[in-house]
């Protein structure tokens, strides 16, 4: 069964990150999309010409019967009630990150879901990027050892805000680089390290015109005795290494940002001849005290996300990114805020 699709926003998320995935997949077909900007209504029109362009998601409730996935892809704050609206209309969900605001509208949506035997999943792609596939597989190897510490960054130097919704949005709509960037960051850790006991945070505003959050620091102590130091900030003038994970029988860092994103910003697609590939510079290292190695990186592979949609529409399979996860990301979130506010009242 081809999966009749609509994409709600087409901006960076359902433009550059979507889009291209299922259009890419024969299991899928985007039937319309949700956009009012002129000049994203003219880039829909020219890169998806079968869609229909709406200027709103009211035309979109009454397509039940000829629509069976919404793709959440619009600003954070309206996450909530467009995943809300799309189900009770009897659709199939895919939210982009962050899911929502807060963990008890998160469980709630689960719950409208299940009680409608509909499939909702978050939009946790980089759990797909090639340098984290790449730990993951030296982390399960076991050849780093008994893993001590797991450092990683999403940084970059952008000290004038830009203009946008991101940069308004506060904190009650999901606003700020905690709810940015934090979803992946804390996602990635949970998925190899399992549940939290402890949680320790640093948040700042540092930029005027920013109306929540662009720097921040959060470290995690999971149950399985491993340390997770994150870093997400917009404010920092020199990079440090994207992974630096501390076994007891060696290290791996790795620098640089998968190259999946940048790609699609030049126009590559997904099936384009090396698509997702690192150049071998671009490898990360294994190293035990003076000896060091080059460790070939995993190919990047977003297009797993929606492979597994369809799986889970057609046939039942699990959800490629269960929302349950995005919850317990949703709660260290708020846990992190919780501890930066203790920690400033001290």
């Amino acid at each position: 069964m081809v999966i009749r699709t609509a994409i709600i926003g087409f901006g960076t998320a359902g433009g550059l990150f979507h889009a291209p995935f299922l259009a890419a997949d024969p299991a899928f077909r985007i039937d319309a999309i949700v956009t009012r900007d002129p000049a994203r209504v003219e880039r829909a029109t020219s890169e998806h010409p079968q869609a229909r362009i709406l200027a709103d998601t009211a035309a979109l409730w009454e397509m039940a019967d000829s629509i069976d996935l919404v793709v959440v892809a619009s600003p954070s704050g309206s996450h909530a009630a467009h995943a809300e609206s799309a189900l009770r209309a009897g659709y199939h969900v895919v939210v982009d990150k962050p899911f929502v605001a807060d963990a008890e509208t998160g469980e709630t949506l689960i719950a409208i879901a299940a009680a409608r035997d509909l499939m909702l999943t978050v939009f946790q792609n980089r759990r797909w990027d090639g340098d984290f596939l790449t730990v993951s597989d030296l982390v399960k190897s076991g050849r780093l050892g008994e893993i001590r510490r797991f450092e990683s960054r999403f940084t970059w130097w952008q000290p004038q805000a830009p203009e946008g919704w991101k940069a308004e949005a506060p904190v009650a709509e999901a606003g700020g680089i905690l709810f940015d960037l934090g979803p992946h960051l804390i996602d990635q850790a949970l998925h190899l390290f399992g549940p939290v006991v402890d949680v320790y945070a640093e948040i700042d505003t540092l930029r005027e015109g920013v109306a929540a959050d662009d720097d921040a620091f959060v470290a995690l102590e999971h149950e399985s005795g491993v340390r997770s130091h994150l870093w997400m900030s917009a404010v920092t003038a020199e990079p440090g290494p994207r992974f630096r994970v501390l076994g007891s029988e060696g290290a791996y860092v790795s620098w640089g940002l998968d190259g999946q994103e940048p790609a699609l910003v030049a126009g590559r697609r997904p099936g384009d001849p090396g698509f997702g590939e690192r150049d071998q510079d671009e490898w990360g290292s294994f190293t035990t005290g003076d000896d060091s190695k080059t460790v070939p990186m995993a190919r990047g592979q977003y297009e797993r996300f929606y492979a597994g949609v369809a799986a889970s529409i057609n046939s039942g399979s699990p959800v490629p990114v269960d929302p349950a996860d995005a919850v317990a990301g949703l709660r260290l979130i708020a846990a992190a805020r919780a501890a930066a506010v203790s920690r400033t009242k001290k």
